[in-house]
């Protein structure tokens, strides 16, 4: 079973889909909560204790995501696996290349939060009633970089939209499913029930 943050719903979903990974079923958690951080950890630990019951295996598809090493440390703990990295920026651009950039000046949106953009970023941060804001959270950023797991011309264009709303100079790169897929893949061949 894949337990996956619902920003990667729909990457999963296809994944699974091209692959003919049946045998694994998909439960998400909210988006959301990446917007608060702290209550990660708990909510997967909950999850996998909620699926345990109906489950042998449970993959958890999360990166670290901002929970300062607790989710890795709890998935330990509850004998669960979880995707490697920081975040889904990373993983989907590929650790070490992402790594290797050390791009603190960029700020990072994938597919998810091309569509999402006014739910996770503009409204949360209090854009839409206060844009002098945008002045002070993103005056160290340099470059809107889109992380594109998809050729979507319109996802392209609204993350144009999205660098000029903040001010930032605009880069794509085509990422594809980068190691979310890699995961994926070996976690299907590891759950592939026995042939009888």
């Amino acid at each position: 079973m894949l337990l996956a943050c619902g920003a990667l719903a729909r990457e999963i979903l296809a994944l699974k889909d091209s692959n003919g990974w049946d045998h694994m079923d998909l439960a998400c958690l909210p988006a959301i909560l990446h917007n608060h951080p702290e209550k990660i950890t708990d909510a997967v630990s909950e999850a996998v204790a909620k699926h345990r019951l109906s489950y042998d295996q449970i993959f958890v598809v999360y990166a670290d995501c901002g929970t300062g090493g607790l989710l890795e440390a709890a998935c330990k703990e509850l004998g669960v696996e979880m995707i490697a990295g920081p975040h889904c920026y990373a993983f989907f651009d590929g650790l070490e290349r992402f790594e290797a950039r050390g791009e603190a000046t960029a700020f990072y949106l994938t597919d998810f939060l091309v569509r999402q953009f006014d739910a996770f970023v503009w409204k949360p941060l209090g854009l839409d009633r206060y844009p002098d804001l945008r002045d002070m959270y993103f005056s160290n950023y340099e470059t809107l970089v889109y992380l594109a797991q998809t050729d979507d011309p319109v996802l392209s264009d609204k993350a144009r939209e999205q660098a000029a709303r903040l001010g930032l100079a605009y880069e794509r790169r085509d990422t594809g499913y980068g190691g979310l897929a890699t995961a994926l893949s070996g976690w299907a061949d590891a759950s592939k029930p026995a042939p009888e």
